[in-house]
């Protein structure tokens, strides 16, 4: 893994740089404008990001290749979050759901519903046993992935 600290996104780009140095690592070419959300996957190898097209790419983060573009949402995504291993990819999206996904074959493993209003953002907790949401709802959910892994 490169040493990227620092991940600027321009108009139908995502830029990768290094921190310390200044210097632009990488970039991926979107086919919308508009990234709303970037992760590194644990290990750096991969990068996935969510935008106003309502999906989600998962992208090598060393050669910049798409390597999987996740569709279930009906709205934009607001937000993306690898799990702390890895295998897992969580996004919330403006159609108030959370999705977790397989990130390596794509798949969809899981919607959460019960958010009323758009959902903003999405993370794993340490042990990816858990899942919080945020909403513009004005609440904050933690869901329990533990009968899902």
């Amino acid at each position: 893994m490169r040493d990227a600290g620092e991940i600027k996104v321009w108009d139908a780009e995502i830029k990768v740089w290094d921190a310390e140095k200044g210097q632009e690592l990488l970039t991926l070419k979107l086919h919308t404008p508009g990234p709303a959300s970037v992760c590194f996957s644990p290990d750096g190898k991969r990068l996935a990001s969510a935008g106003p097209d309502q999906t989600v790419r998962v992208w090598d983060a060393e050669k910049g290749q798409e390597l999987l573009a996740l569709k279930g949402h009906t709205s934009r995504v607001s937000s993306v979050c690898f799990s702390p291993d890895g295998k897992r990819l969580a996004s919330a999206s403006w159609d108030k759901t959370v999705k977790v996904w397989d990130a390596e074959k794509g798949q969809e493993l899981l919607t959460l519903k019960g958010h009323t209003d758009l959902l903003r953002s999405v993370c794993f907790s340490p042990n990816g046993k858990h899942l919080a949401s945020a909403s513009k709802d004005q609440t904050v959910k933690v869901w329990s992935l533990d009968k899902e892994k």
